[in-house]
């Protein structure tokens, strides 16, 4: 009698695709807005530059880091192998919990309603301002909030008007379903649909970096950008907010600068998801490190490049209210107040107003739905390498004839869903940047503690510039989020919640597998 062998995960990634994985989850729609609320708070196009170049330099000295314990540790899991290897189940356990609780739901979550939001633009019945009387439940508003000590009021998180549900609610939840399902059916179709959608969303950014650089280039915003690069900072109110709480501009200055980076990180984010599907890359030891920087390394260049096109094109301080009929309107409302933080259809609006907003949200969707794939496939990947440890769902450690863990892109798919529902996915990525970059610093740690505990694994790459540039990379991020604790504390200190809450579900689970 014959015996079917067990799937097992298919190596069918190359270089070229674990570059587009890399890529493709990290632009998805921050990129054409988180400009704004940078501006905002930095008040001058050279801190505006300054924040996405510090931002690509930890990015990509990150992945330098990583790219070491991919090439030490290719199995599928990547960051919560690395992170069990070098301090136990418990440590690896929290990033876990914490990624599939807010960090890679909660992504699918807002990428899918910024889809929809964008789809309303060409279809206003399918976004997310057209809401469903019948599914209108309450219209009572819940606020939690927390007291801050150098804050006049308490800050406020998970704000919520009642219960509603919008068209766009709807659509993301098809997005989440229909990606689900692709990948259901093995890597080779999430494969190309991640590789057409990363080529198409790349060429779309680099359309809008030429036409902002060379069409829609204004000289007098060229001029009004370049007449004061510095000083703008300082009439901010998140600068005057900071120096009225420290006194000291250096410090305050520093404060401000790692308060704005929230959006530049967050649009930076999910590089290291490829990680996750090292089981299914090929020569795994050289693809992964190739990717991680190829991937992160073309981003930066074109985040940063981006924003140079957005100088080029706007004022980086404009007016706040411009009616929508002016002439010139997104010119006058600038980078600062461009409408609803679209700085990106700003700029094609200077090219063309009447093509300029739908081309913009084609741009957006084709984005932002390669970005969800990218999440949908690497997230299932990490709970499976949870659930062959006993510290999750022991079906989602099972692959389908496929070769592909479906139990659990479909739980990842079912609480995204929740999230959409919950209408508290945008607060929720908010309240993780903080557990995100604790969790970087530990894993670029593990870099000094394998080499330590370990000093005779392999290590087909090794970290560029070690033990000063990782080294370099922990202090900054550790600088950063303690300024995020005063500068963001509704950003910083929900964080510890989220992450504290996988302590007892960790003994909870170990308890339960013991039994």
């Amino acid at each position: 009698m014959s015996t079917q062998a067990a799937p097992t995960f298919q190596q069918k990634l190359g270089l070229f695709d674990a570059t587009m994985l890399v890529a493709g989850s990290m632009i998805g729609s921050g990129i054409f807005i988180v400009s704004a609320d940078i501006a905002r708070d930095v008040g001058s196009p050279g801190w505006l530059i300054l924040v996405w170049l510090l931002t690509g330099v930890l990015t990509v000295i990150g992945a330098l880091s990583y790219a070491e314990l991919a090439a030490m540790m290719p199995d599928a899991g990547g960051q919560y192998v690395f992170l069990r290897e070098a301090y136990g189940p418990l440590w690896a356990f929290l990033n876990g919990w914490t990624t599939f609780l807010v960090i890679q739901t909660g992504f699918i979550a807002a990428v899918g309603v910024a889809f929809a939001k964008f789809l309303g633009v060409l279809v206003p019945e399918l976004g997310t301002n057209y809401y469903i009387p019948a599914l209108t439940l309450s219209e009572t508003t819940y606020i939690i909030e927390i007291p801050v000590p150098w804050m006049e009021k308490p800050i406020e998180f998970f704000k919520r008007e009642g219960f509603k549900v919008s068209s766009g609610q709807l659509v993301a939840v098809a997005v989440a379903v229909i990606l689900a399902a692709i990948n259901t059916f093995g890597i080779e179709g999430g494969r190309w649909v991640q590789n057409l959608f990363t080529v198409s969303k790349l060429l779309g950014l680099a359309l809008l970096i030429v036409l902002g650089l060379t069409v829609a280039a204004n000289a007098d915003a060229i001029s009004r950008n370049t007449a004061d690069l510095w000083n703008g900072m300082y009439t901010t109110d998140a600068f005057k907010q900071m120096d009225s709480f420290t006194h000291w501009a250096p410090l305050a200055i520093v404060l401000v600068l790692s308060g704005a980076m929230v959006g530049s990180l967050f649009s930076s984010d999910a590089w290291n998801n490829v990680t996750y599907v090292a089981g299914e890359v090929k020569e795994p030891e050289r693809t992964l490190p190739w990717g991680l920087v190829l991937g992160t390394g073309s981003v930066i260049l074109l985040y940063i490049l981006a924003n140079f096109a957005y100088l080029s094109a706007l004022p980086m301080n404009g007016k706040k209210d411009v009616p929508d009929n002016a002439e010139n309107a997104a010119f006058q409302r600038g980078i600062n107040h461009a409408k609803d933080d679209r700085v990106g259809t700003a700029v094609l609006e200077e090219v063309s107003p009447g093509v300029g907003v739908p081309l913009m949200a084609v741009i957006i969707m084709i984005s932002t739905f390669g970005c969800n794939n990218g999440l949908t496939i690497m997230g299932a990947r990490m709970y499976y390498a949870m659930a062959k440890d006993g510290l999750f769902f022991q079906s989602c450690g099972r692959l389908n004839g496929y070769g592909v863990p479906a139990v659990g892109i479909w739980l990842q798919c079912a609480w995204a869903i929740v999230l959409i529902f919950s209408g508290g996915y945008s607060d929720l990525l908010d309240y993780i940047i903080f557990a995100a970059l604790f969790f970087y610093i530990l894993t670029v740690s593990a870099v000094f503690v394998l080499r330590h505990t370990k000093p005779d694994a392999p290590r087909p790459y090794q970290a560029w510039g070690y033990p000063v540039i990782p080294a370099l990379y922990i202090v900054v991020c550790a600088v950063i989020m303690l300024s995020l604790l005063v500068a963001k504390p509704k950003y910083s200190w929900p964080s510890f919640l989220i992450v504290l809450t996988g302590i007892p579900v960790y003994f909870l689970w170990r308890r339960m597998n013991r039994e």
